[in-house]
């Protein structure tokens, strides 16, 4: 792995979470924090929940400092998620132009759920955040859907081929 790999996977999770972002800003404020299902119940704490772990990981690695996690009633609106992912972005690609391959080895203590001290690669780590979003944008793809709003395609095939100007099929 390299910084140029981290990169590409940063740049596809702001690109996908752009297109999402497009369609939940059409959600009235109710549904946004509806309890609907999944592990964090509405789009809008499923969206902060990722928000918080990428800053978190951000954080941990080295970057713009996080502080406690995030807590979804902060965020009222989507405007709100959008403002703050905006900062992270602008930071998360600050850090990652200032890594160089050789850094991605580096170790990093932290602390797990259950409060044991771990410790992995920098770049496993990045890696992890970036994957994490993967996830749960999934999720909130599918409450979308459920709240009668359709995500469209925001796999990484497509970014690809937005970014080559080209069609996927």
């Amino acid at each position: 792995m390299t910084v140029k790999d981290l990169e590409r996977l940063y740049d596809y999770g702001y690109w996908a979470n752009k297109k999402l972002l497009a369609v939940v800003s059409q959600l009235t404020p109710e549904q946004f924090t509806q309890s609907v299902a999944g592990s964090h119940s509405s789009v809008r704490n499923t969206l902060v929940h990722i928000l918080s772990a990428e800053w978190g990981w951000l954080d941990r690695c080295g970057g713009h400092e996080r502080g406690p996690a995030l807590k979804a009633d902060d965020y009222q609106s989507v405007e709100s998620v959008t403002e703050a992912w905006g900062k992270v972005e602008g930071w998360m690609r600050t850090f990652l132009a200032g890594l160089k391959d050789e850094e991605l080895n580096r170790q990093i203590e932290f602390k797990n759920p259950g409060g044991e001290t771990r410790a992995m690669a920098l770049g496993e780590l990045m890696q992890h955040g970036a994957n994490h979003g993967v996830h749960h944008r999934g999720q909130v793809a599918l409450l979308l859907r459920v709240l009668g709003h359709v995500p469209g395609n925001f796999d990484l095939l497509f970014y690809d081929a937005d970014r080559h100007r080209t069609k996927a099929w």
